[in-house]
């Protein structure tokens, strides 16, 4: 889960890196310089931070004691450098002091094999090169706005889907038990969790204003997006304690105790969101905790790293099992590999497992890229994925959804033929009355039927015959 928080987060802090922050303008030909200033602003107050910092650290460090040349430490403006034996390059992560600088790059500084900070051969004075900081700035930036906008789109999609979903459980009375139960606790800790995450993202992360005026209502929206993080989880946990506990240990698998599963998926993350929400207020309070420069967060990520590593357990034990039981039906080992392969892929998603099974960024420029497009869609458009495997290709609900179809064809189409009946019979009845009266007018003086005219017994007769239509 680490990796998932993660990546929002640094999501968001690129997002506001990328805003304008500050006016003034930057020498990058010499970055070993202090950023010049304009008029309109000033040094900013983090790099006078590092640079306390970094005398403090340069004085509390003992003397360099290996043996050969080496080049001292020193500030060089924006970084601190320690002592480097020569003819080596010594790197750390780029500073986040600029809105184009990218703090997951690499700024470097040479010590020559005189033992020597190395000089730019234009200015002659001693250079970092932070070149690397803001190379690929407009393709970064637009790789960020894709995955941002893949993410907004992908907690619209599951929150979509899983209100259907939900819906579906709940219409149909016959689909009720304890699996589908916990589908739905799961399914509304996904809804409420993407809530929360579209909520941050569209009101605070795309509002610098708001980040910088940090209103308390910023926290409760982060405190409130821990906990249901923390929720979601652990009820992908109650759904592999469940599966568990039905197919490993089948002594229980008739009824468990629900009641054990609501704390531990809405009840515990309480306890860790709370503590970490208290820890942030009192020794990190940055502006609406968006920062994730900070260990705090392992106060959250742990027990869902937890979580997910008894979740992965639990794959394993059930693939395990499962192909036991293949195998003792004496099937085909292809067709029993590919039920135990098709078992775990449907159980992946369910399970929150892909963070563990692929928790690491490649290093490479490609490789990184594609596991970040993933990575996105298997964390935001999880509850998609999960709406669609255990509600729509769901044998029993496609089941219900038949049932349900056929009954209303079937009363739809009893509906209409009583209606085409009664139209018939109003049509018939109609046709009657509205015969012309002339057809059975004679002249006036007629002669007299039993004491009245043909034309009135003509009417009388065809009054008695309405009645009887």
């Amino acid at each position: 889960m680490d990796k998932k928080n993660n990546g929002c987060c640094l999501l968001m802090i690129l997002l506001i890196r990328m805003a304008p922050t500050l006016s003034s303008t930057v020498s990058y030909t010499d970055p070993t310089l202090a950023p010049v200033a304009t008029e309109h602003s000033a040094i900013p107050q983090k790099i006078v931070d590092s640079q306390f910092k970094c005398y403090e650290r340069m004085n509390r460090t003992p003397p360099y004691k290996k043996k050969g040349l080496f080049c001292n430490r020193t500030w060089d403006g924006w970084l601190c450098w320690d002592d480097t034996p020569a003819g080596e390059f010594a790197d750390q992560n780029c500073p986040d002091y600029f809105p184009d600088f990218d703090p997951t790059e690499t700024a470097t500084k040479y010590c020559d094999k005189t033992g020597t900070w190395f000089r730019h051969p234009e200015s002659n004075r001693t250079w970092s090169n932070y070149t690397r900081c803001n190379s690929f700035t407009n393709e970064k930036r637009k790789m960020v706005f894709i995955l941002y906008y893949m993410t907004i789109v992908g907690h619209a999609l599951s929150i979509t889907s899983l209100l259907i979903s939900l819906g579906i459980f709940f219409y149909f009375k016959s689909l009720s038990c304890q699996r589908i139960t916990l589908h739905k606790n799961l399914f509304f800790s996904y809804v409420l969790n993407s809530v929360f995450t579209l909520a941050h993202l569209i009101a605070v992360v795309s509002d610098r204003d708001l980040v910088k005026n940090d209103p308390v209502s910023c926290k409760v929206l982060q405190f409130f997006h821990q906990y249901m993080m923390g929720c979601n989880y652990f009820w992908m946990l109650c759904e592999g304690i469940y599966l568990h506990t039905l197919i490993v240990v089948a002594v229980f698998a008739e009824e468990q105790r629900l009641h054990w599963y609501y704390l531990l998926g809405w009840g515990f993350p309480l306890v860790p969101a709370s503590i970490h929400a208290v820890a942030r207020t009192k020794y990190f309070n940055d502006n609406c905790w968006i920062s994730v420069d900070t260990h705090l967060l392992y106060v959250v990520h742990g027990p869902v790293m937890a979580a997910l590593l008894v979740n992965f357990f639990f794959l394993l034990n059930i693939v395990r099992v499962l192909v036991t039981k293949l195998r003792d039906t004496h099937r085909a080992e292809s067709n029993m590999y590919m039920k135990a392969v098709r078992a775990t892929l449907i159980l992946v998603p369910l399970l929150g497992i892909q963070f563990v099974i692929i928790p690491w960024r490649p290093e490479n420029k490609l490789a990184g890229e594609v596991y970040d497009y993933i990575m996105h869609i298997l964390m935001h458009y999880q509850g998609l994925l999960v709406a669609t495997i255990f509600c729509f290709f769901n044998g029993e609900v496609q089941g219900a959804l038949k049932r349900q179809w056929m009954q209303y064809k079937t009363q739809w189409g009893q509906r209409r033929r009583e209606h085409c009946s009664t139209r018939s019979t109003s049509y018939t009845a109609t046709s009657i009355t509205e015969v012309p009266i002339y057809l059975y007018h004679h002249d006036s003086s007629s002669e007299q039927f039993n004491g009245k005219y043909i034309d009135d017994s003509e009417l009388v007769a065809l009054k008695s015959g309405e009645t009887s239509a």
